[in-house]
């Protein structure tokens, strides 16, 4: 006799809960990784890092813009990266007053010391998977943090019930699912899908 149709309330229910301990390895991943202990990188760090490597220097406000946060809160997390010389903080060329963050000779080499690690570890936690099934897992994640980031974004211009079945009758979301801190949790541990 085959199993009754999961119904979307017990998928999503499912699904929130895999989000929640995917958020949780993820947060304990970035204490190590593969290799020396000196590998494990603050994952606010690590995506400011990557998004300094892959976008070049740029402006407190337009870091914040692409990373999707405030200023204030770039600048209180690339106060420390200055402090231990990853980050470079120089004057706009233009504009005197203003200021241009850059990713260091060190902050290049400790980021790639870090994505090493990393690439290693998640190398290691799939070996038994075929590449197509990495490419799809990939491909899915990646899809999945570009769905979240958009909620995230457009959470105060709509309902939060919007698209969610069972929710317009009182079902609940699940745990996380509504919480903003949650979502920093997923999109941060997933990694940045603009590229950090």
């Amino acid at each position: 006799m085959s199993n009754p149709p999961e119904s979307s309330t017990d998928l999503f229910e499912r699904l929130q809960h895999q989000v929640a301990l995917f958020a949780r390895r993820a947060e304990q991943t970035r204490l190590g990784g593969v290799g020396k202990a000196r590998n494990s990188m603050d994952r606010a760090a690590y995506l400011l890092l990557n998004r300094l490597d892959r976008e070049g220097p740029m402006g407190v406000k337009a870091l914040a813009e692409a990373m999707g946060i405030d200023s204030s809160t770039v600048t209180r997390q690339v106060a420390p990266l200055v402090d231990t010389g990853l980050v470079k903080r120089t004057s706009h060329p233009e504009d005197g007053r203003a200021v241009v963050l850059a990713l260091s000779p060190r902050g290049r080499s400790r980021l790639e010391e870090v994505r090493d690690s990393r690439r290693r570890l998640m190398a290691q936690v799939t070996e038994d998977w075929t590449t197509q099934e990495r490419e799809v897992f990939t491909g899915l994640l990646a899809r999945f943090n570009t769905a979240l980031a958009e909620w995230h974004a457009g959470l105060g211009q709509r309902d939060e019930t919007d698209g969610v079945p069972g929710a317009a009758d009182g079902a609940s979301l699940g745990e996380g699912v509504r919480e903003p801190a949650g979502t920093g949790a997923v999109a941060g541990a997933a990694g940045d899908t603009q590229g950090g």
